[in-house]
């Protein structure tokens, strides 16, 4: 696992061409398992909403996953009847791997799905997409916990859903505030990266990918929705409690280890122009300050507790020697993780060598402390060596945090300066006239076949969305620049707007 602060595979957020091609800019998947009764009236009203206020071209994905009943005939006449509806039929059941497939395979830029009972209302769907279309976030969820938001639901599906999302923010310090609702979109270049990370297959699968893509630094909008709780749901909730909190156990274990390389799902630094150059302060100074504080009072109290039980069985010098090496291991651990943000086990035995000569410093003003305490007084009181103790640990903590910056872990600081290189846009010539790209072909049970499409940003390739350049001039020369800085040093928005195409965004036939 990498442990550096390379900036990953991701590229620096973009606005997507605001105009229409053969590749849909969004994909609404809707996975169902035996959904005969609801699915057509579903497909109906998600596609004449589209047609009627998306300014976007779009398709709509029919997953489902197993059916034993007769939701495959109907998902098959709808295909056939509608032009932008696509069938995929998965052999196995689960939602997550139904959405991880038709998510894997589909060339739009912009992927999303929602539950066939449509209980939320669907004018939130473009206020969820606009975000991703526009550069802005990564991912989109709807909540139905916002304060803004409308739900009607019973007393107990209210308690299940609240006390869920209190356990998230508790044991996976989650920040979003609805896990579970059936309303969320992704841009196709972050869920080919993020997407392999996901390991569960069924309902935890929202959340996992949530957890992680906010852990990696991923931005996700959030969405107030207007609900309606389907008294007809198929979910179980019982079995889906049980298998979502051995999915937060399971997670939650493989974030402390390390053992998720989410270094790869960062972006590169400078794609916002608020990322300008800050003279005199350091990167990261404030916060690794607070947390180094943080980890410095836990390790002492650690220490204390340890000099104080090893002292009922030793000498003074002994105790003071054996509880500083084990909490300076565990101090170094902790400051290599929460404060200076490095991942993996990539040298971490570096680090830990490292600490301990930082260890054999603070031992020698601690155990001098003592001498010198000892020299003074023939027999002090335990209360007079702690007072003591907390003296000299606190001269070898602000110490130890200036080693930690300036030895320890200069590496990670340094990959951060502003003259990386990393940081640096080359400007390549542009051609003068629209180019058009090929669009990608389309997949499914129709084209079984569907080559791979490039990943949206590659260098060198036209996304499999892309569209023709329009008023693109040529550029005479490359330059080089920052992110986000004109060629005559000054930083200007780029960011294009979104143009309502229609006046309304209301649907007629929703009876809510």
């Amino acid at each position: 696992m990498r442990t550096d602060s390379s900036p990953g595979t991701l590229p620096a957020r973009e606005h997507l061409p605001a105009a229409t091609a053969g590749t849909p800019v969004l994909d609404v998947v809707i996975p169902v398992y035996n959904e005969e009764k609801d699915l057509q009236p579903c497909v109906e009203r998600l596609h004449d909403h589209l047609a009627r206020t998306f300014p976007y071209t779009f398709r709509i994905t029919i997953a489902d996953n197993a059916s034993t009943d007769t939701t495959p005939e109907v998902a098959r006449r709808l295909e056939t009847r509608i032009p932008e509806v696509r069938n995929f039929r998965l052999e196995q059941k689960g939602r997550g791997r139904a959405l991880r497939t038709v998510w894997s395979a589909s060339d739009a830029p912009i992927l999303a799905y929602m539950d066939v009972d449509l209980s939320t209302d669907l004018n939130a769907l473009l206020p969820l997409v606009a975000p991703l279309i526009s550069g802005h976030s990564d991912l989109a969820i709807g909540s139905r916990l916002s304060r803004s938001s409308r739900v009607v639901r019973g007393p107990k599906r209210e308690f299940i859903s609240r006390a869920y999302n209190l356990i998230l923010r508790g044991s996976l310090q989650a920040r979003f505030s609805d896990a579970q609702c059936g309303f969320k979109a992704i841009r196709r270049d972050v869920a080919q990266v993020l997407l392999p990370l996901v390991e569960d297959t069924g309902w935890f699968f929202d959340t996992e990918m949530l957890v992680l893509a906010e852990r990696a630094g991923l931005r996700i909008h959030e969405v107030p929705v207007d609900w309606v709780d389907d008294p007809d749901s198929t979910v179980h909730i019982v079995k889906t409690a049980t298998d979502d909190l051995k999915g937060v156990w399971r997670v939650g274990k493989a974030l402390a280890t390390g053992s998720l390389s989410l270094d790869r799902l960062a972006r590169p630094f400078g794609d916002d122009p608020r990322d300008r150059e800050i003279q005199d302060v350091p990167k990261g100074l404030a916060r690794q300050l607070v947390g180094f504080c943080v980890v410095g009072g836990l390790s002492t109290l650690f220490y204390l507790l340890l000099y104080s039980g090893f002292r009922q069985f030793t000498g003074s010098q002994f105790a003071n020697a054996l509880a500083l090496l084990v909490s300076a291991i565990a101090n170094t651990a902790a400051n290599r993780r929460l404060t200076f943000g490095v991942r993996g086990r990539g040298g971490a035995v570096k680090h830990q060598a490292q600490g301990l000569v930082v260890f054999g410093i603070g031992l020698a003003l601690t155990s001098g402390s003592l001498v010198a305490l000892n020299a003074a007084t023939t027999q002090p009181a335990h209360s007079t060596e702690l007072a003591v103790l907390i003296a000299a640990n606190l001269a070898a903590t602000v110490l130890r945090f200036l080693l930690f910056r300036a030895w320890v872990f200069s590496d990670r600081r340094e990959d951060n300066e502003d003259d990386d290189p990393a940081s640096t846009v080359v400007a390549s010539p542009l051609p003068a006239q629209p180019t058009p790209y090929p669009a990608a072909p389309a997949y499914g049970p129709r084209h079984p076949a569907r080559p791979s499409a490039p990943a949206y940003g590659s260098p060198g390739q036209a996304p499999a969305y892309a569209l023709p350049y329009r008023n693109t001039t040529a550029t005479q020369e490359t330059t080089q620049f920052r992110a986000g800085e004109a060629a005559d040093g000054t930083w200007r928005d780029a960011t294009m707007r979104l143009q309502p195409v229609r006046p309304h965004d209301t649907d007629p036939g929703d009876p809510r």
